[in-house]
C-alpha cells in the first residue's frame, strides 16, 4: 500500500527577457517566439548564478519557508543536467546546508538524464520511504538546472530555475500507486558531449520525434498498467472506455496533465497526440466522428510527422485543453524550459492557477521526459489542503516582481556566461545588487576549481 507523501515547493524567480523584444532583436518574423512557440518570457542568470547556487537557493528557502529541521531530513537527491563537475555532486555541495546542525547522515547523491534527473529523484526519494532502509525522517528532491545554447534558432528556448520538493507521509498530494508508464531508449537527440563547452548538441526535429515517441509509448504502458491493476483487458494500449459515460475517452481519467514543456506549443502539440492515441484504440468512438476516416490507415510512421492530423487533433482537443493543461503552461510560458525543474515548475503553475478546493480528489497526469532517453507518465491524486504550499509560493507576485532586462543585456549576459564556464582563478563580474535577499551567489572560483558562494542578505 503507498503511504501518502508530503509535497511542498518553493520556486526560484529570476530575471527575464520578453520573448516579443528578442523577436525584434533577432530580426525574426513577429510571433516567431510568441505564438510559434508559445513563449512569452526567458528566464536567465549572469556569472554570479550557476546549477549549485540555485539550488542552494530553492533549498534554502524551502527549508525557511516551511521550517524545516535539518536534522529531520534523512535523503537528499538533486536532479540536474547543469554539470560542473565530473565527479562532485551538487548534492555535496547542498550538505553545507545540514553540516552545522550536525546531520551529515543524509542518503542520495545526484540523478542525470538530461530533463529527467528529477522524477527519477522523486521516484528514488518515494522508494526510499516505503523501504525497509527508511529511518521515519523526511527526503528533499532538489531540481536545477540552466538551459542556454548557442546563438541561432534553439537560444528562445533556453530557460533557468530550480524547484525544491520536501516528501514524506501525510501529503496532500499522493502518487497513485503502481501507476508509471516508462519508456526508456538509446538515441542521440540532445546530448553534451564537448565538456568545454556548456552548449549541447541539438537534433531539433528528432529531438521533437522523440519526445512523441516516449509520449505515445508511455501513455500505453500507463494504460496496461491501470487495465492490470483493475482486472481489465486492453485495446491498442489504452484501457476500455469507461461505461459511464459514453462521451468519455481513456484521456478523461486525468483531470488535469503536465508535461516536461520544452516549449509551450510542444505541450499543446501533446495532449492532442494523446486524443489521438484514444483515436487510434476506439476509432469508431462517438468522441471521434468528425474525424477523417482516411485517418484510420495511416500508420504510425505517417502519423509522428502528418499536419493533417495534427491539426485536426489540436482543434478536438482544444476545449479541453484549456480547461486540463493551459492552467500549467504559466511557469514555462514565463520562464522557458528548466530543464529538470520544467515539469515541476508546471504542476506549480497548476496548483496556483487552480487553487485547492476545486483540485480536491482531482488526478493529475505527469508526463517527464529526459533526452537520450528517459520518460515517464504517473499520476498522482490532490488529497488534501494544498492552500498553504499556493500561499507560500506566491507565484504571481514572484514572476511579476523580476527584472525584465532588454535583449542586449542577455545578449551579454550570455557571453559573459560563455567566458566564465569552466573557468579557474576566476571573479564573477554580475551584479550582485540585482539579486534578491535569500540568493545564493557565487563570489569566485579558485586556482583549484573550488567555488565559493554566499547568500545575500
Amino acid at each position: 500500500m503507498l503511504a501518502s507523501r508530503r509535497w511542498k515547493y518553493t520556486f526560484l524567480k529570476m530575471q527575464c527577457v520578453d520573448q516579443a523584444d528578442l523577436e525584434d532583436f533577432d530580426g525574426v518574423s513577429k510571433g516567431k517566439y510568441t505564438i510559434g512557440l508559445g513563449q512569452s518570457k526567458m528566464g536567465f542568470c549572469d556569472d554570479r548564478e550557476d546549477a549549485y547556487s540555485i539550488a542552494l537557493t530553492v533549498l534554502s528557502s524551502l527549508m525557511k519557508k516551511y521550517s524545516i529541521d535539518p536534522k529531520s531530513i534523512g535523503r537528499l537527491e538533486v536532479g540536474t543536467e547543469t554539470l560542473l563537475d565530473k565527479s562532485k555532486s551538487c548534492k555535496s555541495v547542498l550538505m553545507q546546508l545540514f553540516s552545522p546542525s550536525g546531520n551529515t547522515n543524509i542518503e542520495g547523491v545526484d540523478t542525470i538524464n538530461a530533463c529527467y534527473g528529477g522524477t527519477n529523484a522523486l521516484f528514488n526519494a518515494v522508494n526510499w520511504i516505503e523501504s525497509s532502509a527508511w529511518d521515519g525522517r523526511d527526503a528533499i528532491v532538489v531540481t536545477s538546472d540552466i538551459a542556454l545554447y548557442e546563438k541561432g534558432n534553439a537560444r528562445p528556448t533556453g530557460g533557468a530555475g530550480g524547484v525544491a520538493m520536501l516528501i514524506g507521509p501525510d501529503a496532500p498530494i499522493v502518487l497513485d500507486p503502481g501507476m508509471r508508464g516508462i519508456y526508456m531508449r538509446h538515441t542521440y537527440d540532445f546530448y553534451k558531449p564537448n565538456l568545454k563547452s556548456e552548449y549541447p548538441i541539438v537534433h531539433g526535429h528528432y529531438s521533437v520525434r522523440c519526445y512523441t515517441e516516449s509520449l505515445d509509448a508511455c501513455y500505453k504502458d500507463y494504460h496496461q498498467k491501470r487495465a492490470a491493476r483493475e482486472g481489465r483487458s486492453t485495446r491498442g494500449g489504452s484501457s476500455e472506455l469507461d461505461k459511464k459515460d459514453e462521451a468519455c475517452t481513456p484521456l478523461d481519467i486525468f483531470d488535469h496533465l503536465v508535461f516536461h514543456s520544452p516549449t509551450c506549443k510542444v505541450v499543446m502539440k501533446s495532449y492532442a497526440r494523446l486524443l489521438y492515441n484514444d483515436y487510434i484504440s476506439s476509432p469508431s468512438h462517438p468522441a471521434f466522428d468528425s474525424v477523417p476516416l482516411a485517418f484510420r490507415e495511416t500508420d504510425y510512421e505517417t502519423s509522428l510527422t502528418e499536419k493533417s492530423i495534427e491539426k485536426h487533433f489540436i482543434s478536438l482537443s482544444k476545449e479541453k485543453f484549456n480547461q486540463r493543461v493551459q492552467p500549467t503552461l504559466q511557469v514555462p510560458n514565463m520562464c522557458g524550459n528548466m530543464y529538470c525543474a520544467s515539469v515541476y515548475g508546471s504542476l506549480i503553475s497548476l496548483l496556483c492557477n487552480v487553487g485547492s478546493e476545486k483540485l480536491q480528489g482531482k488526478t493529475i497526469g505527469v508526463f517527464s521526459y529526459g533526452a537520450g532517453l528517459a520518460s515517464s507518465l504517473f499520476s498522482v491524486t490532490v488529497k488534501g489542503d494544498i492552500t498553504n504550499i499556493i500561499q507560500q509560493i506566491n507565484l504571481q507576485e514572484r514572476l511579476d516582481a523580476r527584472t525584465v532586462l532588454s535583449p542586449v543585456v542577455y545578449e551579454e549576459t550570455c557571453l559573459l556566461q560563455e567566458g566564465a564556464y569552466q573557468k579557474k582563478s576566476y571573479k564573477p563580474k554580475g551584479n550582485v545588487a540585482a539579486l534578491a535577499p535569500g540568493t545564493y551567489y557565487l563570489t569566485e572560483v579558485d586556482d583549484l576549481f573550488r567555488r565559493t558562494y554566499v547568500i545575500k542578505k
